[in-house]
């Protein structure tokens, strides 16, 4: 027969995912997506506190404020652009602003102490890397999660080396011993990078993750989610409208393998007893 797909070789993870098990998904959309999908299936999940992140320095810091709970003040508010009238933080993503410094503060500092609480008792995080390329405030040469919109030149352009996103991806690991941790490469192609800056960005992330994971090997592996996409899964049907991000039925895909990789088979009943509550709860009547 002539084979149709490059697949992607199916392995069990180092770690296994259970019921049990506390579990932090932070990172890019993708993280979103199996955040959304462990959720549904009711694990005990926390998902992006932050909203969603793309660089590996901003995921760090999130880390980082997570394990201190320091709670934001009025010096770390940010007045958006383009005549939004909204303030934000440069540690969060858009979706948390509101109208005032007092409504944003007081949202920012609730989920903040519950995801601090949380992540202090969890014992599992998955971190979805989205871009090796960061933006820098110029005004105090911070490492922006998101630029609020504000006016380009305000910030500094720049990709993570390979080493330096290592040493980002280490600390990580080596801050939380009691932690075990999943990382993956999202499929989703940031274009604003340029075709061609978005595969050197891609290629960073990998290869610092391979330095990772040869460094941490009892705590630490990859879901491969960037090669089944891009090659098993290699046809813009798989893609949404877009055409950069994957579509609902190539999320459905990856989701079932990531169940194969690190979900053990003890679990497995429970968690399509409880996929179908979650689908029936979604069910409207007609009447």
């Amino acid at each position: 027969m002539i084979k149709l797909q490059t697949p992607v070789e199916e392995v069990r993870s180092r770690i296994d995912m259970g019921y049990d098990d506390r579990i932090l998904v932070v990172g890019s959309c993708f993280a979103d997506n199996i955040g959304t999908k462990l959720k549904n299936a009711a694990f005990d999940v926390c998902v992006n506190p932050f909203g969603t992140l793309y660089n590996p320095v901003s995921i760090c810091n999130s880390l980082q404020r997570l394990a201190s709970g320091i709670p934001f003040g009025p010096s770390d508010c940010v007045p958006m652009g383009a005549g939004a009238g909204l303030v934000c933080s440069f540690s969060h993503h858009t979706s948390f602003a509101r109208a005032d410094e007092a409504s944003f503060l007081e949202y920012a500092n609730a989920s903040l102490d519950q995801a601090a609480d949380f992540y202090k008792r969890c014992n599992k995080v998955i971190v979805t890397l989205g871009t090796a390329w960061c933006y820098r405030f110029n005004e105090n040469g911070e490492t922006v999660s998101n630029c609020l919109k504000r006016p380009a030149a305000e910030f500094s352009r720049y990709r993570l080396s390979v080493q330096e996103t290592q040493l980002l991806l280490d600390l990580m690991v080596k801050r939380n011993p009691d932690k075990e941790f999943i990382f993956t490469v999202s499929p989703v192609r940031h274009l604003k990078d340029g075709a061609h800056g978005n595969r050197l960005s891609k290629a960073t992330l990998l290869l610092a993750l391979d330095g990772t994971l040869a460094s941490n090997p009892a705590r630490t592996d990859y879901f491969p989610a960037y090669e089944i996409l891009d090659d098993e899964l290699r046809d813009y049907r798989f893609y949404a409208e877009d055409m950069l991000h994957p579509s609902e039925v190539a999320v459905s895909y990856l989701w079932e393998r990531f169940k194969s990789f690190c979900i053990p088979e003890s679990e497995k009943e429970k968690l399509l007893e409880n996929e179908k509550l979650f689908r029936r709860s979604q069910h409207r009547s007609l009447h």
